[in-house]
């Protein structure tokens, strides 16, 4: 953590104390554990040491800060950094006004709705 990481996950298990195995973790920091990211900006190595008693597994996993140069870290940002753009200006309305669109459908005057409407007589 004090060389810039971004946080470390260490878990130690097998027999740490008396016969019965045990499995003790320590977090520290910021850690992603699932997605693609992972490929990019965790390191992990495990190693198995061999005690009297029995033998004793290591797992390591160090989360890399991000680094746009790509020398200390990946230079892929994370997804779940969001840049917000500020709006474009829009232009201000004073008046109401209205759109002539070409191509649109003809509106039917009152009359023909009347007409479409009223009821048919001589059944």
């Amino acid at each position: 953590m004090e060389s810039g990481a971004q946080g470390c996950e260490i878990i130690v298990s097998g027999k740490l104390r008396g016969q019965r195995a045990k499995s003790m973790k320590f977090v520290d920091g910021l850690m992603i554990h699932s997605g693609n990211p992972v490929n990019d900006y965790i390191q992990q190595a495990v190693r198995h040491v061999q005690l009297r008693q029995g033998v004793l597994g290591i797992k390591v996993k160090i989360m890399l800060p991000h680094d746009p140069k790509g020398l200390m870290g990946p230079k892929m940002a994370l997804p779940d950094q969001i840049h917000i753009q500020e709006p474009k200006d829009e232009p201000v309305i004073n008046a109401p006004f209205s759109e002539h669109r070409p191509g649109a459908a003809a509106a039917i005057s009152s009359h023909e709705i009347s007409a479409r409407i009223a009821p048919q007589e001589g059944y």
